[in-house]
């Protein structure tokens, strides 16, 4: 990593509340300000967290103008748990700001089959948003996120080891702009998918 690298302390300022979600584009719905007092106050700030296609790459383009190093990262995180903190914690170290592409509800679906996701968009995404780890977070319909990391360009893209750099999406992309991939070891025995075996083996 650059020596001269320096924290995101000073993000850009957060977007207008964003429109509802209209047809393929990456956008995502407003997060509901559910809740009182401080509960209410957090839920709202990490509403803009939450970035329709326009904002994301302006927030995009003025973290890289800036001299901040822009990562980034995709999944459905159905069903967060510690493995997906652990993982996007490591992801953020190694850069100043964490973008994190969401699959939507419907490309969950089409990459995992009708029965998933258990958790909606609209509530894996404020669940992500709340994490310190994550700068920003947007969705997107398409099984895979190239369009995005093509629209993006991020200095440093990031997946699991269990992926071969020659199979992960938008490698190409990324390396051709000058940026690097990474790989991170994934925590053994913990998933989503362990989740739900477990649940099912348990209570049905």
């Amino acid at each position: 990593m650059n020596s001269n690298t320096k924290s995101l302390s000073n993000p850009p300022n957060p977007p207008a509340p964003f429109p509802e979600r209209e047809g393929g584009d990456v956008i995502s719905t407003p997060l509901s300000a559910s809740g009182r007092g401080r509960g209410r106050g957090a839920s709202i700030a990490n509403q803009y967290k939450v970035l329709q296609a326009d904002n994301l790459l302006k927030a995009a383009s003025d973290l890289k103008n800036s001299g901040k190093i822009v990562v980034f990262t995709n999944g459905c995180f159905d069903i967060l748990h510690s493995g997906h903190v652990r993982y996007l914690s490591v992801a953020k170290s190694l850069g100043d700001a964490l973008i994190v592409g969401l699959n939507s509800d419907i490309s969950v679906k089409i990459i995992k089959g009708e029965k998933r996701p258990i958790v909606s968009q609209e509530q894996r995404a404020e669940v992500l948003a709340a994490l310190f780890c994550v700068d920003y977070v947007a969705l997107f319909d398409e099984p895979d996120p190239r369009n995005l990391i093509c629209a993006i360009k991020p200095d440093i893209l990031v997946k699991g080891a269990d992926w071969t750099e020659d199979k992960i999406i938008g490698a190409d992309v990324v390396k051709a702009n000058g940026g690097r991939v990474e790989r991170i070891s994934v925590v053994p025995d913990i998933s989503t998918s362990e989740i739900i075996s477990r649940i099912v083996s348990r209570y049905c």
